[in-house]
């Protein structure tokens, strides 16, 4: 999200009176699913042998992205976006990441969620 659109969030939150909550996904970036047909290696691990019996170094070939990735958030990104879409909330036209949901409740009041 766009400092721009936290400001932006907090202040209209503000002026409404309502409550900004903050999640943290733990491990998110693990939660992403890597390009089908992408092959990625890396390094082994510090307490794996680097080098194998043949004189080569070892390598890894990565099936889930992990934190070390340049890419692993945006993978994560991929697998959640639409899901969100799926559920209902539309996305913001000028920060594509800030997701909104308004829903009438039973009472006649509307409560809206911001992602």
């Amino acid at each position: 999200m766009r400092p721009t659109s936290l400001r932006a969030l907090a202040a209209i939150a503000s002026s409404a009176g309502m409550r900004m909550r903050r999640w943290d996904f733990v491990a998110a970036y693990l939660q992403g699913d890597l390009e089908q047909n992408k092959v990625v290696y890396c390094h082994a691990p510090p307490r794996y042998a680097r080098i194998g019996t043949d004189g080569r170094p070892r390598v890894c070939r990565v099936e889930k992205p992990i934190y070390s990735m340049s890419q692993a958030g945006r993978r994560w990104q991929r697998s959640l976006f639409p899901w969100l879409l799926d559920f209902g909330f539309t996305q913001c036209g000028s920060d594509p990441c800030v997701f909104t949901m308004t829903k009438t409740m039973i009472d006649g009041n509307q409560q809206r969620l911001t992602l």
